[in-house]
């Protein structure tokens, strides 16, 4: 699926016409058109305008697979998992080869938390001191609902590190 086939799919989903996007904008019902057609994009400051108005994200809009899923969602409370079935995957692809893939257990992570020992938790992953993350704040956001790739890294060395919450 194109980018202007998606623009026109999200428009008539929500049950819009090009004159009414256009109105709604303040482009021409021809640069709608013209979107939609693969003909030109619109100006990259009303694609969260363009978001908003169809009920997606820029990302979705922009993403030419109609599978498109972001990279962190926010779950429902409702929804959500238990933290005793979430993992935190950390891998860690360093610049000298080294692969490191390290999957803790929320539960396993509370615990160290709570008996006040995360601080002496210094395991060294391919020059990557886990010391350096901040539990507290991924826990809150796990709270909040937060899923999915929190930390996508590549440094000036070449070193490539990943955070996510499953």
């Amino acid at each position: 699926m194109t980018i202007g086939e998606k623009f026109a799919e999200k428009r008539k989903a929500r049950g819009f016409t090009q004159d009414e996007v256009a109105e709604k904008l303040g482009v021409t019902p021809q640069a709608v058109s013209k979107w939609e057609n693969n003909v030109s994009c619109p100006d990259i400051t009303l694609l969260p305008q363009i978001a908003k108005l169809y009920g997606t994200t820029v990302d979705e809009l922009l993403s030419p697979d109609e599978k498109f899923e972001p990279a962190v969602k926010f779950v429902e409370p409702k929804e959500q998992k238990s933290k005793d079935d979430m993992i935190l995957k950390i891998n860690v692809l360093s610049a000298d080869g080294d692969k490191v893939k390290v999957n803790l257990p929320i539960p396993l992570i509370l615990a160290f938390m709570n008996s006040g020992t995360m601080s002496g938790f210094k395991v060294n992953m391919g020059g990557f001191d886990m010391s350096q993350i901040d539990f507290d704040s991924i826990m809150k956001l796990i709270d909040q609902g937060v899923m999915g790739k929190l930390v996508e890294v590549e440094s000036a060395d070449g070193d490539f590190i990943t955070i996510e919450v499953v």
